[in-house]
């Protein structure tokens, strides 16, 4: 397997609502950091790809429009995905893996604020059983909590704790938008949300964008002194059907994680991508982490979510620590879909 690593990253400041920029405005500053930091010529980028949602936009082929972040002149060779740019990484993987190029940029970005995520992604849904129902993803995640809950592994405590965590790793993150200490026990003393959940234990609509190059061995090395090593990556998806699945547990990720190789070894830390605070229950125990480990230090999409640029974070802030040398060895996750239907799971070392 050829020998890949991350290179640079770059990510805007999550906002609730950006009213001062559209996508391309808000992706344009990324996209540049990110390729600057990277040491390598925009030019000499062999393959672009990208992760957004056309839906978000309101418009069909709104990723195109996009392209005007990038510049296309002179030609590129470029790609998207529908899906969160975490999967939009795994392609570009996938491409230097085969030979064709040496390095890619990879780029995701959301502006939420604009359109009704409840209403975008019950589209995902059965278009026959479930979507007509008019269910949306925090009423199916609340399901889900129910059923953990009520399994008898977690209580409503270790949610809030999850969250107090989250908020308080965030302090740190400039790019956060929800931070700050709070108290547990002042967190189970607000109302339900959607019971059990309360707002706390929701992600935050979020307007946002992320960057990163990634690049082969040699080439890695020449424009970096500490690449962030891809030493595995894999993705797996449950059933389409909810009802024909566990929601209390995750074994798509627990599979990409094997295949990842993050089964074994010591991790500093692991970037989660769990949009509501049982999720990263649900997620620790499937990837069987370790009580040392560092859970999102970032705060996580707890802290700040854009629509199909969280993954691609969570991802980014592993690398970021790694780039930095705050960390030898670090996982990653990203998830798309109700309920942690789709996984990827990401394997990053330091030299």
């Amino acid at each position: 397997m050829r020998e890949v690593a991350i290179v640079s990253f770059a990510q805007a400041k999550a906002k609730r609502r950006e009213l001062d920029a559209n996508e391309v405005e808000i992706l344009m500053p990324v996209v540049q950091e990110a390729v600057a930091r990277s040491g390598i010529p925009k030019r000499e980028i062999g393959f672009t790809v990208s992760g957004s949602c056309d839906y978000v936009a309101g418009q069909p082929f709104a990723f195109v429009s996009a392209l005007d972040a990038v510049g296309a002149w002179p030609p590129i060779s470029e790609s998207h995905v529908e899906m969160d740019g975490a999967f939009a990484l795994y392609e570009a993987w996938v491409k230097l893996q085969t030979g064709e190029i040496d390095s890619a940029l990879i780029y995701s970005f959301g502006k939420t604020s604009m359109g009704d995520p409840a209403a975008v992604l019950n589209l995902q849904l059965d278009p026959y059983t479930v979507s007509p129902l008019g269910i949306d993803a925090v009423s199916l995640a609340a399901l889900q909590a129910r059923l953990l809950l009520d399994s008898g592994r977690y209580t409503e405590k270790d949610m809030a704790e999850v969250v107090a965590r989250s908020r308080r790793s965030a302090k740190s993150n400039p790019n956060a938008q929800l931070r700050g200490d709070v108290d547990p026990a002042g967190l189970l003393a607000e109302p339900y949300y959607a019971s059990p959940l309360r707002k706390h234990d929701c992600c935050p609509v979020s307007d946002g964008a992320a960057a990163l190059v990634i690049a082969g061995a040699e080439l890695a090395r020449k424009v970096t002194n500490r690449p962030a090593w891809i030493r595995g990556i894999d993705h797996r998806i449950e059933s389409h059907d909810l009802g024909l699945r566990d929601l209390t547990r995750s074994p798509s990720t627990t599979l990409a994680a094997e295949r990842a190789g993050a089964r074994s070894g010591r991790f500093d830390l692991a970037e989660l991508h769990a949009p509501f605070s049982h999720q990263e229950l649900i997620l620790c125990e499937a990837l069987g982490l370790a009580d040392d480990v560092k859970i999102n230090p970032s705060g996580g999409a707890l802290a700040a979510n854009a629509l199909m640029v969280a993954g691609l974070t969570r991802i980014g802030e592993a690398a970021r620590r790694i780039l930095d040398g705050e960390a030898k060895r670090a996982l990653a996750h990203a998830t798309s879909g109700p309920c942690l239907q789709q996984n990827l799971v990401c394997v990053l070392e330091g030299n």
